[in-house]
């Protein structure tokens, strides 16, 4: 399970939780020294049974769960879970840039990767919806989300290396949400030799996961690394390891022809969708509920519970 806020600027206001005990206390040690300037009811107290100056723990408690539960409602804190699905929709999203035309897997690691996706399109069953993407610096639909094999395999040997700078994972991930945007089951497949040097991998997790897609990330390149166009390239796979595990997607490292294509396959056999359930409602019923209990506590003879 995996939880976020699709409003997480009002956490700001988890700050003021403090300052309610704050408040508080000060307010009841100001009402003793007032009270007792004119009564003795430290005396009564005693005779009488009763406790004028309790601390009243109970209802500060429920007042700061109360606070707390609504703030988490106004900061939209939503649940991300699991269920097991048929069929996925996906988007391939394949680097195209630079460090892609490293020699490690041949004749490159682009067109190794090329020539995997379409043994990915043609090994789908049948009406399977997918769409095709590049990046590098910017990020390029190469093919809409369709189930026509023909033309999404031409889409993907189309691809070339860009020639714009950088690899701008999170880019990447906005692009292809986007096109599973009307899709029930959402799935990306990100070949990328991992040198991000665009974006930032958190910005890429919150989208996937606020989206409800799941990311399969898979390496390209080897350990020892080859010559691309500028200098040896080796693979950064942290930055792809970080992506899978916080979308609920799966990882894996290929350095071989039969790594991706055993990587292909594992991901076909995977059956569980990401879905994203709403907490506000439920927090705010339950803020209802305490504010009841505490309202009850404080016109009762348990105003004064220690």
């Amino acid at each position: 399970m995996i939880f976020s806020f699709a409003n997480s600027q009002y956490l700001f206001f988890l700050f003021a939780l403090p300052l309610i005990f704050v408040i508080h206390f000060f307010s009841l040690s100001n009402r003793k020294k007032v009270a007792l300037k004119f009564a003795n009811f430290n005396a009564i107290a005693k005779i009488q049974g009763i406790d004028f100056f309790s601390k009243n723990v109970v209802i500060l408690f429920l007042s700061v769960v109360i606070a707390f539960l609504m703030i988490m409602a106004v900061s939209g804190l939503t649940l991300h879970t699991f269920k097991e699905v048929s069929s996925f929709s996906f988007v391939l999203a394949i680097d195209s840039s630079q460090s892609m035309s490293a020699d490690d897997l041949s004749p490159n690691r682009l067109e190794f990767s090329k020539q995997k996706a379409v043994e990915f399109v043609d090994v789908v069953k049948y009406g399977t919806r997918i769409g095709i993407i590049s990046f590098s610096g910017s990020s390029l639909v190469e093919k809409d989300i369709a189930q026509e094999k023909e033309d999404i395999k031409a889409a993907i040997n189309k691809i070339g290396l860009s020639g714009f700078g950088g690899t701008d994972l999170y880019e990447a991930i906005i692009t292809s949400s986007n096109l599973l945007k009307n899709e029930d089951s959402k799935a990306v497949v990100l070949l990328s030799d991992g040198q991000i040097n665009v974006g930032t991998v958190d910005d890429a997790i919150d989208y996937a996961n606020k989206n409800d897609v799941l990311v399969h990330t898979v390496a390209i390149g080897t350990k020892e690394g080859g010559i691309a166009t500028y200098a040896i390239s080796k693979v950064d796979k942290d930055s792809l390891q970080s992506i899978a595990y916080n979308t609920g997607g799966s990882f894996f490292s290929v350095e071989n022809e039969e790594d991706l294509t055993q990587s292909f396959s594992d991901i076909l056999e995977l059956t569980e969708k990401k879905v994203s359930i709403s907490l506000e409602g439920y927090l705010i019923i339950f803020a209802i509920i305490l504010f009841v209990i505490t309202f009850f506590l404080n016109n009762t003879r348990y105003l004064n519970i220690p």
